[in-house]
This record gives structure tokens, sequence and C-alpha cells, in this order.
């Protein structure tokens, strides 16, 4: 079975060089496509033309739109819908121009008043992390993107995403709300909890945090990942089966240690005044999935509650994974 239909080559304008324009005007540059024109407001994103898009001209965004035959949006979330509404005002948008948005929360919705003067709309998502430099070029080689679009169109979208050596993955309008915000929650939270890790670390003493927690995140990420696959069937659909530490253990007088610990360290630097916190809901979600998995028993997840529930702030109610009835109880 053959592939999506490689399109012609495009004129392609970017409209915002910032980190995620220019990486992904590059990759198409790179892929055979004329970078015709970049937009950019700040001295960075002129700087980032310069560097990672030499001899592409820094244009006005209506002149950018104009002379493009594939536009590039790579504009803030908030800021795309009154883009695109504003340029369909002046008339910028034409027939048969391909218009691409690579905000992961929305489809192609948000693109309706430039299908509305013939343009094809498309959402194209990089699942990916970007620097701003000409690295994040050579990582969208296997990244997955996820693109979303009228199904007659579908094909160029996936086609744009084979050529710069990434993995087209379909998810549907409907869908890229609770897509983006899976992405979020792993991502940016992930980089939260490395850095609460390591605050804790540097207070106990440990010379180099990064040293102790690199090959045991990177154990722990690759063991998780690599049974991602299996989240949505029942017996995955936990995902504890590689969880190890107290909860998984029924360890409860361990984890109201960690807790009071936490709390001496966040009373002490304000600059871990979330720590705490954050232990406790993870530990709360850690035991929702731990007894569903079967890891632990329904006593040991109610005296793990106990434990958290005594540590929560005052707010007068139950919150989390497991909030309302015990987890014991819910398991009968």
């Amino acid at each position: 079975m053959s592939g999506p239909a490689q399109p012609g080559r495009l004129g392609v304008g970017v409209v915002g060089a910032g980190r995620v324009g220019a990486a992904l005007g590059s990759a198409l540059r790179a892929a055979g496509h004329a970078v015709v024109g970049a937009s950019g407001i700040s001295e960075q994103s002129r700087e980032r033309i310069a560097t990672m898009l030499p001899g592409v001209p820094a244009l006005e965004v209506e002149q950018v739109v104009e002379r493009a035959e594939l536009v590039l949006l790579t504009v803030p979330d908030d800021a795309l819908a009154d883009l695109v509404a504003g340029l369909a005002q002046i008339g910028a948008w034409h027939a048969g121009q391909i218009v691409v948005h690579t905000a992961g929360a929305f489809g192609t919705d948000v693109l309706a008043p430039a299908r509305a003067a013939g343009a094809i709309p498309l959402a194209i998502h990089p699942a990916m992390t970007f620097t701003g430099t000409s690295m994040d070029v050579a990582r969208l080689v296997g990244c997955s993107f996820a693109v979303t679009g009228p199904t007659p169109v579908l094909p160029i979208g996936q086609a744009l995403v084979v050529e710069i050596g990434g993995e087209p993955v379909v998810v549907e309008e409907a869908a890229r709300p609770l897509y983006h915000a899976a992405l979020a929650h792993g991502a940016n939270h992930l980089v939260v909890l490395v850095a609460q890790a390591a605050q804790a670390l540097a207070a106990a003493g440990v010379p180099s945090p990064d040293k102790v927690l690199g090959p045991l995140l990177s154990a722990a990420l690759d063991g998780a990942v690599s049974r991602a696959s299996s989240a949505g069937s029942p017996a995955g659909a936990s995902g504890v089966a590689g969880l190890t530490g107290p909860v998984v253990r029924g360890d409860a007088g361990t984890v109201a240690t960690h807790l009071a610990e936490l709390a001496r360290l966040a009373a002490r630097d304000a600059g871990t005044v979330d720590l705490p916190e954050s232990y406790r809901v993870l530990s709360r979600a850690a035991t929702t999935r731990a007894l569903a998995g079967g890891r632990i028993s329904a006593a040991q997840a109610q005296d793990l509650l106990d434990v958290l529930d005594a540590a929560r702030p005052a707010t007068g109610r139950r919150d989390g994974p497991g909030a309302g009835p015990a987890l014991g109880e819910e398991s009968r």
C-alpha cells in the first residue's frame, strides 16, 4: 500500500518565526520547498530568521501571506483565531492556498475564515519540545505529528509530515483539546517534577542531582513509555506495571515520612513550597492506579489515603484521583 502522494514544491510563508516556525520552515526548505518570507515581531524572531532561514526576507504578515502557496501559522494559541479572522477581513487569503497552523489544542475550525475564501485548512502539531536552534530540525525526524483536516485534504498534511521525516497521526477535530492536554500533562509536568526532585536532592546535600536523577529517571521513563501502548486495554489501564516505590509496596509510614520532610523543606525554602502538595497529589494518583492494577490491597490503599488526606491543605474538600468515596469502599 503506497503512502500519501507527495505534494509539489511550494512557496512557504512562515507567520510567526518563533521556535516552532523557524524549525518547520527550515525542515520544509530542506525537503525542497522554497521559504518565500517569514514574519517575526521580536528581535529574537528576526535573529532566528537570519540564522535558521538565511536569505529569507523578513516581511510583514500580509506580505508573507500574499507571497505564499503554503502559509504556516506558528503563533501563540490565543492569537490564532484573531489573526485568521483579521487576514480574512482584509482579503488576504486566496483560493487554493494551503493554510496550516501548529496549535495543538485546535483543529481546523479555527481556520474557517480562510476556508471560506477557498483556502485548504490543515492543523499539524509536532509532539516535540523546541529549543529555537538548528538541533530542532534533526529532532523532527521520527517525531509524531497530529494531523487534522477535512478528509479529502488529509493526504496533503500527511505528505508534508512525511517529507520532513515525521510520523503523521490523524487526530479528529473534537479530540484535539484532549490530545493536547495529554501532551502538556506529560511533558510540562514532567519538567516540573524533575525540577522539584532536583531541588530536594540538593537540599539533602547531594552535590550533583542531575547525575543521580539521570539514570533513574531515564530507566523509569523508558519503562513507562514502552508500556504506554497497553494503556487503552483493560490490563494496562492503570499503567503501573513498572511502578516502584513506597506506594506500590503499601508503605504508608514511608509516605508519611516523605511528606513530613518535604513540608520541612518547604517551610525553610520558599522555592520549594509547591513540592509537598505535588508529592501528595501524585501519590494519591499512584495509589488509585496501584489499587486498580492489583498491586496493593484495598486495606493498603486506605492506609495510604489516610496519610495523604492528613497532609492535604485545609480546603474542606477531598481532591485529586480517588476524591469522594474511600478507595477501599470503591473496591467493594
